[in-house]
């Protein structure tokens, strides 16, 4: 008995003391919870309960040349209430008021409030939804509603702010335009002139504290931010309003007309590179267009016969033809190798001079051309078009710009047919804009300018960075080649046999090159061959304001498929819209001139006499006496043949006058 009794003890005392040390340990850890690990589980807590979020800033605007809006970000507003905040007295009293006020403003009858109210009220609903996408002017007018004027504590007002992107031009220009979009992995996609500049536009977030209630939704604690958001720089880009809108809808027009794929147009500043208009339109299944890709920055295609112009100032560079030299179009179609190049005229042009195989467009006078003069040394025409830049990219802001191919002796792809199929714009490869920037130099007097979108980034009315003319090449070749190209872009459109004689008005001057080039060639299938028709070119001639290109893909064979046919309208209907809308500087417009008389004519001349022109303005068209008078009050010496009115002047209108002391005026 006295054994079993000792076993006993033994066994109580060991479940004592079994139990004073876990009372040891739990009070060990509670000291240690508290003392020493106590601020990291209050952290931990108050994350679960308690979070910063950040506040998106406003992106700033993104303005046309004019200032007219691009794109602008505008703060949309969600209502919410908390009913538990609120005292059932305050409750009970302002329900009706608020309810009436709600319904004033949304639409809505004042007992559809009362009861949404009620409800939240019954069930202790923290977050309560009243009402989504309120404008400021609604958001501040809530704000003083019965019971919410109260706060957030009080009232039970919740607002939770979101910024969104608003386009008012709406779909024109919208893939120029572009955005800008982040992902939950914090990577970016960029587009158009939103995503190129977003460092000026995007702004710095703010931090908002917010507390977690019910069913995982997260409360703002206070009125205020933790740190406010600072908005984005306003962008001013060189977008032109009226330019746009005139090259979209040509450019919609004739895509329709021809039930082409997709296409584009640039409008570009001669002298500064300023892009004024880029309109791309792509066809849905269901026949209508739309912003689909930016093809003029982004899509490298064969440019087909505007490559000539490029091959021709080769030559002439190269001093291995002038453009008398007389060319065997060989009745239209010239065998090299295994391969025939062929002219779009059945029966060829003849013997041709190398001026007039440009006008008209001949592929066996280029094919012939550079092949004969560089087939001995092929690296000399490749150097050359290397030397103008061709196989670069511009460099733009602007992501996605598409890469030129220039094939070199030897490279992949090289062979004896080389030469003569990139005479006239076959295995090589360029964008809409690298072309037109070529062009563009040509106007511009041999000086090759970067395409620029931007003009000035601003804050309110303070100047953060301003965007100059970028010159890529002051000088693509000799002014003697630029002056003999400058004349045969003329006679493409003026002369009546030129590739593009149907674009002539004599109302306004146009110089530029046609281009029809093949896709998808290789193929025997002739139901699958497609086509590029393109225009590219400037106006007006003698001092070019703006130069244009405009590219159609896949035109409708059945209806016309020649650049002259399908692009070449476009060009003309802007320049044509341009000239109507955009009188030009130093342009003296003899319309009325010619009809007023006395008294009307000399007020018109006494006007034009007064103006300061930095440049040698345009005479022709004015009485000899009338024209000498202004001529030499800008203190240049002037030479008349002739009676009449002025025909002819022998320095070009546009002219620095610092440059010139005499003028010649042919008089008729």
């Amino acid at each position: 008995m006295a054994v079993t009794e000792k076993n006993i003890l033994t066994r109580l005392y060991f479940v004592v003391a079994c139990l004073f040390l876990f009372a040891g340990a739990v009070l060990f850890k509670l000291v240690n919870i508290q003392m020493v690990q106590g601020e990291k589980y209050k952290a931990l807590a108050m994350q679960r309960t308690e979070k910063m979020f950040t506040i998106a800033p406003n992106r700033g605007n993104l303005y046309s040349d004019d200032g007219s809006l691009l794109a602008t970000s505008v703060s949309r507003y969600t209502i919410r209430f908390d009913a538990v905040t609120v005292s059932d007295a305050d409750f009970k009293k302002y329900i009706v008021p608020l309810s009436d006020a709600l319904s004033g403003m949304l639409g809505k009858s004042s007992s559809h409030y009362q009861q949404l109210l009620r409800k939240a009220k019954v069930n202790k609903n923290r977050y309560a939804l009243i009402a989504r996408n309120l404008d400021y002017s609604e958001y501040m007018a809530v704000k003083d509603f019965p019971l919410f004027n109260k706060g957030p504590y009080k009232g039970g007002l919740i607002i939770e702010q979101k910024t969104v992107r608003e386009h008012p031009l709406g779909k024109i220009a919208e893939r120029s335009v572009g955005y800008e979009r982040v992902d939950e992995n914090g990577y970016y996609t960029r587009v158009g002139l939103e995503g190129a500049f977003g460092e000026y536009l995007r702004g710095v977030e703010g931090k908002r504290l917010k507390q977690k209630i019910a069913n995982g939704q997260w409360k703002p604690i206070g009125w205020d931010n933790i740190v406010e958001p600072k908005d984005g720089y306003d962008v001013i880009s060189t977008i032109n309003i009226n330019i746009q809108d005139i090259a979209h809808h040509a450019l919609l027009a004739q895509l329709e007309k021809y039930k082409a794929d997709h296409g584009c147009v640039i409008v570009m500043e001669t002298e500064t590179g300023e892009v004024k208009a880029i309109s791309n339109l792509g066809r849905t299944e269901g026949g209508k267009y739309y912003e689909r890709l930016n093809y003029a920055i982004g899509e490298s295609h064969e440019p087909g016969s505007t490559f000539k112009l490029m091959s021709l100032i080769a030559a002439l560079e190269d001093k291995v033809i002038d453009t008398s030299t007389v060319i065997d179009t060989e009745k239209g179609s010239w065998r090299i190798y295994d391969h025939r190049v062929k002219d779009s005229k059945y029966g060829g042009y003849g013997k041709i001079s190398l001026a007039k195989a440009f006008e008209v467009s001949s592929n066996t006078a280029f094919a012939k051309m550079i092949h004969t003069n560089y087939k001995d040394d092929p690296e000399k025409y490749v150097d050359r078009l290397w030397r103008m830049g061709l196989h670069k990219k511009l460099g733009l802001p602007i992501k996605g710009e598409g890469a030129p191919l220039i094939r070199y002796p030897g490279d992949k792809g090289w062979s004896g047919l080389s030469l003569a199929q990139m005479a006239y714009g076959y295995e090589v490869s360029m964008t809409p804009l690298q072309i037109l920037a070529f062009y563009n130099a040509v106007a511009n007097d041999g000086e090759m300018v970067k395409p620029r979108l931007i003009k000035e980034v601003k804050e309110w009315n303070t100047t953060i960075e301003r965007f100059e003319k970028d010159v890529i090449d002051p000088a693509i070749c000799s002014k003697e080649t630029i002056a003999q190209v400058r004349k045969l872009l003329s006679d493409v459109v003026a002369k009546k046999h030129g590739t593009g004689h149907r674009l002539y008005s004599p109302n306004f001057s146009m110089a530029g090159k046609t281009g029809t080039a093949q896709k998808n060639y290789a193929s025997k299938d002739p139901d699958k061959l497609r086509y590029i028709s393109t225009f590219a070119g400037y106006f007006p001639v003698d001092d070019p304001k703006y130069s244009c290109i405009v590219v159609i893909h896949e035109p409708d064979k059945s209806v016309g498929y020649y650049g002259a046919d399908v692009s070449g309208p476009v060009f003309k209907s802007i320049a044509q819209k341009v000239y109507a809308t955009s009188p030009l500087i130093d342009e003296i417009d003899m319309q009325d001139m010619k009809y007023e008389k006395g008294e009307n004519a000399f007020q018109q001349y006494y006007a034009e006499a007064q103006k300061k022109y930095s440049k040698v303005p345009n005479v022709k068209g004015m009485s000899g006496m009338d024209a000498i008078s202004i001529l030499e009050n800008l203190g240049l010496q002037v030479e008349v043949r002739g009676n009449g009115k002025v025909k002819e002047q022998s320095i070009s209108q546009g002219t620095d006058i610092k440059k010139v002391r005499k003028i010649i005026l042919q008089l008729s």
